[in-house]
């Protein structure tokens, strides 16, 4: 499993003016399965996205997303494995 953390490296602007676009290129990864969550940062200095896809799956669809092609965040990947869940998350175990 992986967690995304954007980090906004523009001004808000620039960020705004993105994105449309970015939310527009969520909902199709959403559609395609690629992300299970998304969300801001608290400040909102960027978000997080959580996915269960592989590494080169998640690296392709990231490369598609106008604010890292823009130049507008960057993007750290942390992988983990989950082995303790909520009742109710057990799809997020590692099969």
């Amino acid at each position: 499993m992986f967690v995304v953390a954007l980090t906004y490296k523009v001004p808000d602007e620039i960020v705004d003016f993105h994105r449309p676009a970015h939310m527009a290129w969520l909902k199709d990864a959403f559609d395609a399965g690629v992300f299970l969550a998304s969300g801001r940062r608290v400040p909102a200095t960027g978000g997080v996205l959580l996915s269960k896809v592989d590494r080169e799956t998640l690296d392709n669809s990231l490369a598609k997303d106008p604010f890292f092609s823009n130049g507008v965040a960057e993007f750290e990947i942390i992988e983990f494995t989950a082995t303790t869940v909520a009742d109710g998350y057990e799809n997020l175990l590692e099969k």
